[in-house]
């Protein structure tokens, strides 16, 4: 099963029930990939979700996370500070790498330097991207 790393925005936009982004909550709820997650990226997760939504629907979505069985816990046991413009998003690039994730999803532009990058491999996708990468398999 492919592994990935999800931005924070990218699970925010998922959640909605109605959203076009919805694919990716439904894709992972099917187990089409294994979402990988931290202490750190979960901290960040219930943060933001609380705060756009309500602190009951960041339970709950954590709650899923947490407990899925195609979830993957990986802590990052190496600092790469990749992500110069925006250092709090190298909590995704580092935790991507130590599990060797197959994707790390994000529309954020702070990521884009990662691409030029020969070592170590980050595998940026857009969220777009991804969605069609698990459609079509």
């Amino acid at each position: 099963m492919q592994r990935a790393v999800i931005d924070t925005h990218c699970l925010v936009a998922s959640v909605g029930p109605r959203s076009p982004f919805r694919a990716l909550y439904d894709l992972f709820a099917a187990q089409a990939f294994e979402w990988v997650i931290s202490n750190e990226i979960l901290t960040e997760y219930e943060e933001i979700l609380s705060r756009r939504y309500s602190p009951l629907l960041a339970a709950a979505v954590l709650n899923a996370l947490t407990f899925a069985p195609n979830t993957h816990r990986q802590e990052a046991s190496y600092k790469w500070q990749l992500v110069a413009d925006d250092p709090d998003d190298n909590k995704f690039v580092d935790v991507a790498i130590a599990a060797s994730a197959d994707f790390l999803v994000s529309n954020d532009r702070h990521f884009l330097p990662l691409r030029q990058l020969p070592f170590p491999r980050v595998p940026l996708v857009s969220f777009q991207e991804f969605l069609v990468t698990l459609k079509s398999q």
